[in-house]
């Protein structure tokens, strides 16, 4: 993989146009490291920002104390150069590593030529990337949300099946709230097997009575306190209302291992679907610890779209292993919230082949099983088909990169309600896997065709107004009126989509080539596309509202259920649901002064 080719794939390069992004490579000087070399030493003047291209770096506090271990595609250094130029971590290669350096002036060049960059790198200097600790976790963030319990008549051997068919360490002995005791597969093999008492006889005689309990605003390491003091494994959590809970050792130790770096690596050394299904099934305990330690909404999705990124390149490469090399040239790329690197806890796939030029109909029975390989295996993960069948797995969507010219300009010339559609959808491509140089010029000529026709922008406003806030009488919130989610508020449709469907508008008026919506509302501001007030409330806006969806679903996770977008403002309390209220109001100024071709009314 060439430089150019890399950095595509990397924030914030990504999203630089194609000639920006050579003269950014050809900036970055190449460095090998050998396991266990010192790269930089706490204190120690920083040479410039590092990007991990293979291998692995372990960064520490002052004190020694590791912070993260960062792998391919990870950047550090970026703290001490946004601040006074000092390192303030010591960084060590824990594997042969190569890496790419910026040097400390062009960084400062770029950073203060290109917003989006600068942009990026506050972020990341405002909230250091790292992986939560304990002491920073509430234990509501850990703890299984619906323990097995068992009544106190029931017998021993009762309990000890359910624990072999549930495939778990301990039973919880309640009356009513009340929690008597536990009953662990220690105390079956000591109090009962060795012990000789009769598998028949009621959990309460070999139960631990009245355990340790901690309360739901406990941290994790209490939780670790409490067990190695006490030498115990599970620690039931009791609020006010009776047991919420439990933490097991299991629970911190998977806590301790789950970043969104150790999944990438996770996938990429999958060796099959089931494999790559089971990394998918931990995103949603990642999203609840990264939400409970306070990662900022846009971290946290980014972190997320990261994993579905590596199992769809895993997946484009398991499917070139079986069907042999493609015969011509082609790019996998996502739209949809994988485009835009936005992916929550809920998401389906969006995606698209593009192929060379060279391209014949006999080479599309190839690249038909590729996409169909792909396809079935994401939906094997968790990201469902599209239910509009924007997949690569359909005809129209696997085509050679002249046609996909055709289609853009096509949709730009005719903008009926079917290209509208399409036009949002294709606006948020982003490659993925395979030859990214097909993508290359397409991007910046269509923004440039969409911003020249007046009528076409039109229509994209009208057609994104579609989706409008929550907002009813006096402004009041308005929920959904029947269905499963009623009394309920659709936190992507009518909370988020406005919002990205307004970046969008701005990206098209200002030909502005980021994808990922909040890059899009700052590089409109910076731009002047909307007003610096209008740019800053809506980002404040989209802020608050991108986040209350990410804080309902990481309580869905760590109530034992499965993440979605239906919030209930009467869990809120006053203060918040005035808050989320406000921030909607702003969004449906926003899209006034959309209609009417102005940042702010």
């Amino acid at each position: 993989m060439d430089r150019v080719e890399f950095l595509s794939g990397v924030a914030p390069w990504d999203g630089l146009p194609p000639d920006a992004l050579a003269e950014v490579a050809a900036q970055f000087e190449e460095r090998r490291y050998a396991e266990g070399e010192r790269v930089y030493a706490c204190g120690d003047a920083l040479e410039g920002l590092y990007l991990i291209e293979s291998g692995q770096v372990r960064v520490e506090d002052d004190r020694g104390e590791p912070l993260s271990t960062l792998g391919p595609r990870n950047a550090f250094g970026e703290r001490g150069l946004m601040r006074d130029g000092i390192a303030p971590t010591e960084a060590t290669a824990s594997a042969e590593t190569r890496a790419y350096l910026l040097p400390a002036e062009r960084f400062h060049a770029l950073a203060e030529a290109r917003p989006e960059v600068r942009e990026f790198f506050s972020r990341a200097r405002a909230k250091p990337a790292r992986p939560p600790s304990l002491a920073e976790t509430r234990v509501e963030t850990l703890m299984s949300g619906t323990p097995a319990t068992v009544p106190p008549d029931a017998s021993v051997a009762e309990a000890a099946r359910l624990m072999r068919d549930r495939r778990i360490s301990s039973l919880l002995v309640t009356a009513g709230a009340d929690l008597l005791g536990i009953l662990t597969v220690r105390d079956v093999s000591g109090r009962v097997v060795a012990g000789g008492m009769d598998p028949a006889r009621p959990v309460t005689a070999a139960m631990t009575k009245d355990p340790l309990t901690l309360p739901p605003d406990a941290i994790g390491s209490d939780v670790l306190h409490a067990m190695m003091e006490r030498g115990i494994g599970h620690v039931p959590i009791v609020g006010p209302d009776g047991l919420e809970g439990i933490v097991t050792q299991t629970d911190l130790t998977r806590f301790q291992a789950e970043t969104s770096a150790q999944l990438v690596a996770d996938a990429a050394q999958a060796e099959d679907v089931a494999r790559l299904a089971r990394v998918t099934q931990r995103i949603p305990q990642l999203l609840a610890q990264l939400v409970g330690s306070g990662n900022r909404h846009e971290v946290v999705t980014r972190l997320v779209t990261d994993i579905a990124d590596a199992v769809t390149r895993r997946l484009l490469a398991m499917a070139e292993e079986e069907l042999g090399p493609p015969p011509v040239p082609y790019l996998w790329l996502a739209c949809g919230s994988q485009g835009r690197q936005e992916q929550t806890g809920t998401s389906d796939q969006d995606n698209v082949l593009m192929l060379s030029d060279e391209a014949r109909p006999e080479h599309d029975d190839y690249f038909a099983a590729l996409a169909k390989a792909v396809s079935k295996g994401l939906d094997a993960c968790g990201y469902v088909f599209c239910p509009g069948d924007m997949m690569a797995t359909n005809p129209r969507w696997r085509r050679p990169v002249a046609r996909w010219r055709d289609y853009f300009r096509g949709w730009i010339d005719r903008p009926d309600p079917e290209a509208q559609m399409l036009a949002s959808v294709m606006f948020d491509l982003r490659p993925i896997g395979g030859d990214r140089a097909l993508f290359e010029g397409l991007r910046d000529e269509t923004l440039a065709a969409a911003r020249a026709n007046s009528i076409f922008v039109a229509h994209m406003v009208s057609n994104s107004l579609k989706h409008q806030p929550p907002l009813g009488l006096l402004r009041g919130l308005a929920t959904l009126r029947s269905g499963e989610h009623r009394n309920r508020i659709d936190m992507k449709l009518n909370g988020v989509v406005p919002v990205v469907d307004l970046g969008r508008i701005y990206a098209l008026r200002g030909e502005l080539t980021p994808v990922n919506t909040r890059t899009r509302l700052a590089a409109a501001r910076e731009a002047g596309v909307v007003s610096d007030a209008g740019g800053r409330d809506l980002l404040d806006a989209y802020d608050l509202i991108a986040q209350a969806r990410l804080e309902h679903q990481a309580e869905q996770v760590r109530a034992g259920g499965r993440p979605d977008n239906f919030l209930a403002p009467a869990g809120l309390s006053a203060f918040e649901r005035s808050h989320l209220r406000d921030a909607f109001v702003v969004v449906r100024t926003m899209q006034s002064a959309a209609t009417q071709g102005r940042g702010v009314l």
